[in-house]
């Protein structure tokens, strides 16, 4: 399961992450921002994980730590389908 959620990751990154390198290059823990990722792309990013899982990140998840790296969003991700 873990995999399948990384892999939906990847896909909505690449499409709105806006990186300035490939997400296929990048490992699960290397750092977005550093990418080349922007706050204005992390908000679009966050909308679009949010329509992928359907889920809804809370106020508490809106931190730049949330969205750094593909292993810190999919521990959110996890966290919010939990129980399903």
């Amino acid at each position: 399961m873990s995999q399948e959620i990384t892999q939906k990751i990847r896909g909505v990154l690449a499409e709105h992450g806006r990186l300035a390198k490939d997400i296929a290059t990048l490992t699960d823990d290397d750092d977005l921002y550093q990418a080349g990722m922007t706050s204005h792309a992390s908000v679009n990013l966050m909308l679009a994980l949010e329509g992928a899982f359907d889920i809804e990140f809370p106020d508490a998840m809106l931190r730049r730590s949330v969205f750094e790296s593909v292993s810190a969003i999919r521990a959110a991700v996890e966290e919010l389908t939990a129980g399903r």
